[in-house]
């Protein structure tokens, strides 16, 4: 059963430097710096948000925001206070499920 008004929060993808990364993106589009350290960054765009990740640290992955998230598995806290688990698809991709924050 799904949940009404599913939304996707953000799209997580791979990138070897982060730093160089978040200075690309900014400058070639319109974008906030909501969060960045040496291993993840999180810009925000008007429509969506994208995470920036280096692969050893954090899978690429799209992710939703769910109210019943905790019924995908056991929720983790991460640093930035969201809580969340991670799934897989039929395909084997990564898929976020995120309690609403």
């Amino acid at each position: 059963m799904t949940a009404s008004n599913d939304r996707i929060d953000h799209l997580a993808i791979p990138v070897s430097n982060v730093k160089e990364s978040v200075e690309w993106y900014t400058k070639q589009f319109a974008c906030t710096v909501k969060y960045q350290d040496e291993t993840w960054a999180y810009l925000e765009f008007q429509n969506i948000n994208l995470a920036l990740v280096i692969p050893g640290q954090h899978p690429g992955h799209l992710a939703f925001i769910r109210d019943d998230a905790e019924t995908f598995g056991q929720l983790k806290t991460h640093r930035d206070g969201t809580q969340s688990c991670y799934v897989k698809d039929p395909s084997g991709n990564s898929v976020e499920i995120m309690k609403p924050y």
